[in-house]
């Protein structure tokens, strides 16, 4: 193999995206809406009566957001920072708010700069129990600035972080959230996520699971591309070699998701059974996930130094050498005997590598197994995350099926 790994020797591209149709020319975007236009737009949803409750308190509090910039903002500390630019608890003087704000550094014209921040409109208009709430977008000092709905649990890659792995009743409220999400982004405004991972996944104290950072611009989407290299990837083979691509790259991202945070760690290249036993005990059989195995019929033969570096620990991947695997060897599984056969079945059915064999979003949330046993479970999830993370519950919580307390 040759040293030079950095370069992009397979060919791999990332296609170009699909724009947003414009919706508004203001270069400021905040939550002057009537209160009672935003209340409508909530009839229709699938929400029970406390999301309800909890959507309508947020958005009385949007009401108090006049216009944004950066003087009524005031620091607190970073949440996090990553490809797209760094996250701050801020406190929103005028109001006494509390928000996220994110950052994005961006040296792009003054005209893609007002579309961006058109298309960023859209985000007042995503209100859902499922998805993070936006007060505004505006432009300050050569920096996009988002402010969103803070969400004191964090993303779930810091979750993970600190809890090593995420159990599989969570990850089962984590799982109905999420599609719940991509749905009501899909059915309401015509769009697609295009970046679902653990850290575009965030939960807080009150045991709430919200997605954020999805493909609403796509100006910003095509102004930040230069950023993707270097970082782990969760696009869908059929992305990863530009063809056309669906929301069923968004299946195949979640689904990756959460091996990833099943395992406690990236899951390509996989883990070695060593690994496993390691991880899981004697729990895990690894005769039991040889049974029935064959090469991929795409799989290409691997020197001895590339495979041989699985068993013990595998040298980090260049990120073209991380694409060529995604593209051409098997999907990432779970190990057998450790999860359910339900979660095992529904992370098995969303990695398809064809897109057409994938399964689709409404039929994995209205008939997979593993989505009705965990609408019916009661789980803890604010208990769980609190405890994780060092908070106190937000609200007692008796563990409901939705996960809300």
């Amino acid at each position: 193999m040759s040293t030079n790994t950095g370069k992009n020797k397979f060919n791999l591209k990332l296609p170009p995206v699909d724009q947003p149709s414009p919706t508004d020319t203001n270069e400021k975007t905040t939550g002057n809406t009537n209160l009672e236009v935003l209340r409508k737009s909530l009839e229709g949803l699938d929400i029970n009566h406390q999301q309800r409750k909890r959507l309508e308190a947020f958005l009385t509090q949007k009401q108090k957001v006049k216009e944004l910039n950066s003087e009524d903002l005031m620091n607190l500390g970073e949440l996090g920072a990553g490809n797209g630019g760094v996250v701050t608890k801020v406190a929103h003087r005028p109001s006494g708010l509390i928000m996220a704000r994110k950052l994005i550094h961006l040296e792009v014209k003054p005209a893609i700069r007002t579309q961006i921040l058109r298309e960023l409109k859209v985000l007042h208009d995503c209100n859902s129990p499922h998805i993070v709430g936006s007060y505004g977008a505006f432009y300050s000092d050569g920096e996009i600035n988002i402010c969103m709905e803070y969400m004191d649990g964090g993303s779930l890659d810091l979750v993970l972080k600190k809890a090593g792995r995420i159990p599989e009743q969570i990850l089962g409220k984590v799982t109905i959230a999420v599609l719940k999400g991509l749905i009501y982004l899909r059915e309401k405004h015509q769009i697609m996520h295009r970046d679902v991972k653990p850290s575009n996944i965030l939960v807080n104290s009150r045991g709430e699971i919200k997605i954020c950072d999805f493909g609403v611009s796509g100006q910003l989407i095509d102004s930040m591309a230069n950023s993707f290299v270097g970082t782990r990837s969760y696009m869908s083979p059929e992305r990863l070699q530009g063809t056309h691509y669906t929301v069923q790259s968004d299946i195949w991202s979640l689904g990756l998701s959460l091996v990833e945070m099943a395992l406690g760690k990236y899951p390509i290249p996989p883990p070695s059974p060593k690994e496993l036993v390691a991880i899981f005990g004697p729990k895990y059989s690894p005769a039991a996930d040889l049974e029935g195995q064959s090469p991929s019929p795409n799989s290409k033969s691997r020197p001895s130094s590339f495979i041989g570096a699985f068993g013990d620990g595998p040298r980090p991947m260049a990120i073209f050498e991380l694409l060529d695997y995604i593209v051409n060897e098997p999907p990432p599984t779970l190990p057998t005997g450790v999860f359910s056969t339900e979660f095992k079945d529904f992370v098995d059915r969303c990695l398809k590598k064809n897109p057409s064999e994938r399964a689709d979003l409404k039929t994995l949330m209205q008939s997979h197994p593993f989505i009705k046993h965990s609408e019916a479970e009661s789980v803890d999830v604010a208990g769980w995350v609190c405890k994780v993370v060092g908070l106190k519950p937000t609200t007692p919580n008796k563990g409901t099926p939705e996960g809300d307390s």
